[in-house]
């Protein structure tokens, strides 16, 4: 298994506070049955800025300690990147990590309860430049939770989106779980991810993930979420899920 969206770097963010830990964190990811993991700390968040060269430098050290403790992990450098104003001048000035070498799939954060209304333009100057977003848990986004539509159209316009394989399984709570199913019944999801932190309840459940899609789905979304994993870090073409859109039950009271 590929993981595409992690916190193991020591030392960096809220992620891993110390490389004793980082490696503890790694060996959980073995276990857990993933091979490769891109790193990906914060940048441009408002709190953290995690620049590319530091964070390419930081994750081959890493590397070597993986390597030096045996820990049968492969990683690479990458960043979580926040939308926001300067993105479009960050990447004139190269300081971006995309989720592979041909700079093609970028992994797009959103603030925890708002889709900028900029969103829109941004997402169109991105893929001009030939960038894909990968927005990374919509599931946990409460404006997306309150107005998924923001998520449909943002992916009919070619966006990708990636899951916290927690958020399917429950760690999250019965709401995000709930809408983590919705989001891959209606096709709007491409990719689960750890998003692993050294938190309580942000372990891997990479496994548990994948073992729950296969009895509610079948193994051919199994089979096509680890593929789409591949081809982004790759950097080659995804086909396109057919999705459709999530009806918003009202409620009123009298």
């Amino acid at each position: 298994m590929i993981d595409l969206h992690c916190h193991l770097l020591p030392g960096v963010d809220d992620g891993s506070k110390s490389m004793d830990i980082s490696l503890k964190l790694a060996n959980d990811a073995v276990r857990d049955g993933i091979d490769c993991a891109l790193l990906t700390p914060h940048h441009m968040n408002g709190v953290y800025l995690n620049h590319k060269k530091v964070v390419i430098q930081q994750a081959q050290e890493f590397q070597m300690e993986l390597d030096r403790h045996e820990i049968p992990l492969k990683v690479f450098p990458g960043q979580e990147v926040r939308i926001n104003g300067d993105l479009l001048t960050a990447l004139d000035q190269d300081d971006i990590l995309f989720a592979d070498e041909g700079r093609r799939y970028l992994m797009l954060e959103f603030p925890d309860d708002d889709v900028p209304s900029y969103t829109s333009n941004m997402v169109y100057e991105l893929m001009q430049r030939g960038i894909i977003p990968v927005i990374v848990h919509p599931e946990r986004n409460t404006k997306i939770m309150k107005q998924p539509n923001l998520l449909y159209e943002l992916l009919s316009r070619g966006c990708l989106s990636q899951i916290t394989a927690g958020s399917y399984v429950g760690i999250f709570g019965h709401k995000v779980q709930k809408f983590s199913k919705q989001l891959i019944q209606s096709g709007q999801v491409y990719i689960f991810a750890s998003d692993a932190h050294n938190l309580p309840n942000r372990k891997y459940e990479m496994t548990n993930a994948f073992a729950k899609l296969g009895n509610e789905f079948g193994n051919d979304y199994v089979s096509r979420f680890n593929e789409n994993a591949k081809k982004i870090i790759n950097g080659d073409d995804l086909l396109p899920n057919n999705f459709s859109k999530i009806k918003v039950r009202l409620f009123h009271l009298f």
